[in-house]
């Protein structure tokens, strides 16, 4: 379907007004979020090693759903990137703490997967409405949101 603009809908989600350091930088620093408040509202200390010890599966599952979707070439895109690093994080993450002997509870793991999918599919859909991510290059007679390319 194509908006007023001339943008494809599916197109426009594609897009990626955000570099992938600044990706994986946003994405790392909300499972680093998670693991602070679950480790806070359970009462387990503040302690680095606690903190690293908590929150390495999540990372590396952050890593393995980057790596599954290959996400570095648009690594803010709400589709695929995000709708496909989300659920391959928590589940690399579960795995991992399930191996490593940490707890794997059902509630834990749909607390896991509402929380990070807040945030990895959250600041994505926010990057795509913010005015200055989508008009980043714009020529006067093309479409917002696409941009313009010498040849």
């Amino acid at each position: 379907m194509v908006d007023a603009g001339g943008v494809d809908r599916w197109d426009r989600l594609r897009q990626s007004p955000v570099g992938p350091v600044l990706s994986a930088g946003l994405d790392a620093v909300w499972i680093a979020a998670f693991v602070l408040i679950g480790r806070s509202s359970h009462a387990e200390g503040m302690s680095v090693p606690g903190f690293l010890r908590t929150v390495w599966p999540f990372w590396t599952g952050l890593v393995a759903g980057w790596l599954v979707v290959r996400a570095w070439p648009r690594p803010s895109a709400l589709v695929p990137t995000g709708v496909v690093v989300w659920p391959v994080c928590v589940a690399v993450a579960m795995v991992l703490r399930a191996v490593s002997g940490q707890g794997v509870a059902v509630a834990f793991i749909g607390v896991a997967l509402a929380f990070v999918g807040l945030g990895l599919l959250g600041w994505r859909a926010l990057a795509l409405v913010l005015p200055s991510s989508v008009e980043t290059a714009q020529a006067p007679g093309t479409a917002p949101g696409r941009q313009v390319h010498d040849s």
